[in-house]
C-alpha cells in the first residue's frame, strides 16, 4: 500500500509523516512538496521525496502516479479564491493519475459557518465527489494552537487576555491531534466515502483559558471582553496588517456568535481521547 501525503513539509503534514513512518514501512509513505531540498530530511529517512505545486497542475499529475492513498492537505495561501484553483489543480491531477483514495482535510461543520474559508473547503469536496474517486473527508476544527501560542506570553505580562470572542466556546483540538487522526485513516481499512467531524467532544471558553493561564504561570490573567471594532483596532495598533487584523477579529467574532460550540465524538472513535487545553497549556509554559 503506497501512501502519497502533500504539503508533507508544513506542520500538519509534518506531523502526518511522522506519525506514519512509526506505522509502516518508509519505502510506502511518498511526500509530496514544493521545495524538494527543503524535505531532505524526509528522503534521509528513506521517505520519496516528489515535487508537486499546487499552481502546477502537471507537477501534481506526475507527482501523483502510483498512489493508493492520497492525503490532500488544503492550500495555505490566503487569498480564498486562488485556494479553490489550487484544490481543483489537485483534485483533477488525482484523477487522471489514477489516485485510489483522496483523504482530505476540511473544515467541520462547513455547511453552518460564516468564515470564508468553509466556502473553499465546501467547493473542494464537492469537486472530489465529481471523480467518483473513493474519498474520506477530514473535517478539522480551528487548531487549538492558532489560540494558545506564544503570544500568550503578552497577555501573562500584561495580566490580560483580550479577545471578542464573549463567552463563545471552542471545539479546538491539536494539530498533533489532527494529524493522528489523519495517519490512522491512512494506515486503516473501511474509511472510504466517510466524513469525519474531527473536533473535541468538549468545549472551552477564553474565560477558562484565562484560568489556566493564571493557574500554570502563577500570574493572575483574567479574560477581557472588547467589541469586534475594539479587537481590530487593539491588533492594528499592535502592528498586525488590517487583513490579519480582520481575520484574527472576525474569528473571534464567529466563536461568539456559536461556530465553533458543537462537539462531536469522531476524533476520540480515531484516536482516542484527544489533548486537554490543560495540557496544551503547560506544554506552551513549559511546566
Amino acid at each position: 500500500m503506497s501512501i502519497y501525503v502533500t504539503g508533507a513539509t508544513g506542520e500538519l503534514g509534518g506531523l502526518v509523516i511522522q506519525n506514519l513512518f512509526k506505522q509502516v514501512p518508509a519505502n510506502q509513505i511518498t511526500a509530496i512538496v514544493r521545495n524538494v531540498e527543503k524535505a531532505s530530511h524526509l528522503a534521509d529517512l528513506g521517505i520519496e521525496v516528489r515535487h508537486g505545486d499546487y499552481n502546477d497542475p502537471e507537477s501534481l499529475q506526475k507527482a501523483f502516479v502510483g498512489a493508493d492513498k492520497l492525503l490532500f492537505i488544503s492550500s495555505p495561501d490566503s487569498d480564498d479564491t486562488l485556494r479553490i484553483v489550487q484544490h481543483a489543480n489537485v483534485v483533477k491531477a488525482a484523477r487522471d493519475a489514477g489516485v485510489k483514495h483522496i483523504a482530505y482535510t476540511g473544515y467541520a461543520f462547513a455547511e453552518e459557518s460564516h468564515i470564508p474559508l468553509a466556502q473553499v473547503h465546501l467547493a473542494t469536496e464537492h469537486a472530489i465527489l465529481t471523480t467518483n474517486i473513493p474519498y474520506t473527508f477530514l473535517r478539522n476544527s480551528l487548531y487549538t494552537d492558532v489560540f494558545v501560542n506564544p503570544d500568550l506570553n503578552v497577555s501573562i505580562e500584561h495580566g490580560a487576555l483580550v479577545t471578542n470572542t464573549g463567552k463563545g466556546t471552542l471545539n479546538t483540538v491539536t494539530r498533533a491531534d489532527l494529524a493522528a487522526a489523519a495517519a490512522a485513516v491512512l494506515t486503516g481499512q473501511g474509511h472510504e466515502n466517510k466524513t469525519y467531524t474531527l473536533v473535541s467532544d468538549t468545549v472551552w471558553s477564553f474565560d477558562e483559558l484565562a484560568r489556566l493561564i493564571s493557574k500554570a504561570s502563577g500570574k493572575n490573567v483574567v479574560h477581557q471582553a472588547v467589541s469586534f471594532e475594539e479587537e481590530k483596532n487593539i491588533l492594528l495598533g499592535a502592528g498586525l496588517p488590517e487583513s490579519v487584523a480582520m481575520l484574527i477579529a472576525g474569528i473571534y467574532q464567529a466563536v461568539s456568535e456559536g461556530e465553533t460550540a458543537q462537539t462531536s465524538t469522531d476524533l476520540r472513535m480515531l484516536i482516542g481521547s484527544p489533548t486537554p487545553l490543560e495540557e496544551t497549556v503547560k506544554q506552551l509554559l513549559q511546566i
